[in-house]
């Protein structure tokens, strides 16, 4: 299965990844329209740790701690891809505390996000990927 590598060396923490993630989960179909003077909530963000930056996302592990912590079934795994119905998530957040990657975020909204590879959205590829000029991210199988 495909997933998103990060590689630390060429990370520039530009955060374009963020801003390409935010807009692709958006529903708009302008950028500008999208983020401007709006807080985004991408569902991958740039973490820099003195002088190395890198871009923290969902690994959608083998046997994701998340989806067996979640209390309301919000999180499930299927074909590789864990994701999260918005409509089901009762913002306990749990699934965030137990993530050992900070990979899920939670919301205002009393929903958590996480990176779902785009799949929901018009995309079809991530969007950080596409956006990363430095091809720190790369969307592929190992």
């Amino acid at each position: 299965m495909k997933k998103i590598y990060v590689n630390e060396k060429w990370c520039l923490g530009c955060h374009l990844c963020e801003y390409n993630c935010a807009f692709a989960n958006s529903g708009e179909t302008d950028m500008v329209k999208a983020l401007k003077d709006k807080e985004i909530s991408p569902r991958i963000h740039v973490e820099e740790d003195g002088k190395i930056t890198y871009a923290v996302s969902c690994r959608h592990c083998e046997d994701p701690v998340c989806v067996k912590s979640c209390i309301s079934g919000a999180l499930s795994k299927k074909d590789g891809v864990v994701t999260i119905d918005k409509n089901k998530c009762v913002g306990c957040f749990t699934c965030v505390l137990v993530c050992p990657y900070g990979a899920v975020i939670p919301t205002d909204k009393h929903a958590a996000i996480k990176c779902e590879l785009c799949l929901k959205n018009a995309c079809g590829y991530p969007a950080c990927v596409k956006g990363c000029p430095n091809k720190a991210i790369v969307y592929e199988e190992r």
